[in-house]
């Protein structure tokens, strides 16, 4: 990385963690926002701002091995807000290196050339214990715990810990908040076979 670069990305840093306000813990991370005069935190949300930026191009995703993970655009299920699309790296699995996310996450929408614009980074780690209820060997980056333990998303997925970071999109909710209440998922297409659910109105 060029000196030039280097101290674009940690300005972007900065004013990136001067605009954070704390987070609830309902749903995401617990704790307040990065401390903007923790040079460690700073630096890091820095190198992972400058190693991501390439990703904002999905074809440079795809090529250095970050695999969509199926169709599904990732919506909660307890509340409201979405994730988008997940593109894993499975050889980042278990990362707290801000330059190795685990994870990118893209937007339901794609632009006019048919790709999806880049919104989150994430970092994932396995449980080691697997039991939701103890909590001893969770991870922190930026100066932050990761979110959980939790049940996996997917098949196959481990009960694990996670950060986001939304370098890319605006979270209302905070930037290190792992869903973002602005956003939806493209409703599911009735299953093959069943009638499509009838319109109130009849339409």
């Amino acid at each position: 990385m060029s000196v030039r670069s280097l101290k674009t990305a940690l300005a972007c840093a900065a004013a990136v963690s001067l605009g954070l306000a704390a987070v609830s813990p309902a749903h995401g991370v617990e704790g307040p926002a990065p401390d903007p005069h923790d040079a460690k935190a700073m630096r890091d949300m820095a190198t992972a701002i400058a190693v991501t930026a390439k990703y904002a191009d999905e074809r440079a995703a795809l090529q250095d091995g970050y695999v969509p993970h199926g169709e599904e655009c990732m919506t909660n299920p307890f509340g409201v807000g979405a994730m988008g699309y997940h593109y894993v790296k499975q050889a980042n699995w278990g990362s707290k290196d801000p330059a190795r996310p685990t994870a990118l996450l893209y937007s339901k929408d794609k632009d006019r050339t048919g790709r999806r614009k880049l919104e989150t980074v994430e970092w994932m780690s396995t449980d080691r214990d697997q039991d939701l209820k103890t909590a001893d060997d969770r991870p922190s980056m930026f100066g932050l715990p990761f979110d959980g333990p939790m049940p996996g998303h997917w098949k196959g997925m481990p009960k694990h810990y996670d950060l986001h970071m939304w370098a890319y999109k605006e979270n209302p909710a905070g930037r290190f908040h792992n869903w973002n209440p602005a956003l939806t998922c493209p409703k599911k297409a009735p299953t093959p076979g069943k009638p499509a659910a009838a319109h109130p109105h009849g339409h």
